[in-house]
């Protein structure tokens, strides 16, 4: 994969990974796992709301909102324990919020897989980063068609 084919946040991420040695990139995920956002009190409080990542070890939720420009926000919610997973969330609330939701919907499905980290962390993780992916691609697609005239 070529960083031509990611939108530019993630592409810098992707960037960011690759540019470290590898003993190096679990230190940037342990990062971004303290980076991970809290959901909103709009989202927080409506767990009908989220979704529940079934390929993921851990309980993680996400939620994907597509306003009415088509840009996209999303919301994950991950255990502290789970540093893997919440860095995993974690870099895709940074590189997918505030994109078009054809952006999004063009992310290749192999980026979790791009980043370096498939000798790092066991291939059961990587799926679960793919598994969210997977999920914010469909919640974007499902929201963008309740729109539809």
């Amino acid at each position: 994969m070529t960083d031509d084919a990611l939108p530019p946040p993630l592409a810098d991420i992707r960037q960011d990974f690759l540019g470290l040695p590898e003993p190096d990139r679990l230190q940037l995920l342990l990062e971004f796992s303290h980076g991970l956002p809290e959901m909103p009190a709009r989202v927080a409080e409506h767990p009908e709301l989220q979704e529940r990542v079934a390929e993921c070890q851990s309980p993680v939720f996400i939620v994907v909102e597509v306003d009415a420009d088509d840009v996209v926000t999303m919301h994950a919610t991950a255990p502290p324990e789970s540093p893997t997973t919440r860095g995993f969330a974690a870099i895709l609330v940074e590189g997918l919020t505030g994109l078009h939701a054809d952006a999004v919907l063009g992310v290749p499905d192999d980026f979790p897989r791009s980043i370096g980290l498939t000798r790092a962390v066991s291939p059961l993780r990587i799926a679960g980063m793919a598994g969210m992916l997977g999920r914010v691609k469909r919640q974007v697609r499902d929201r963008r068609g309740r729109r539809a005239p």
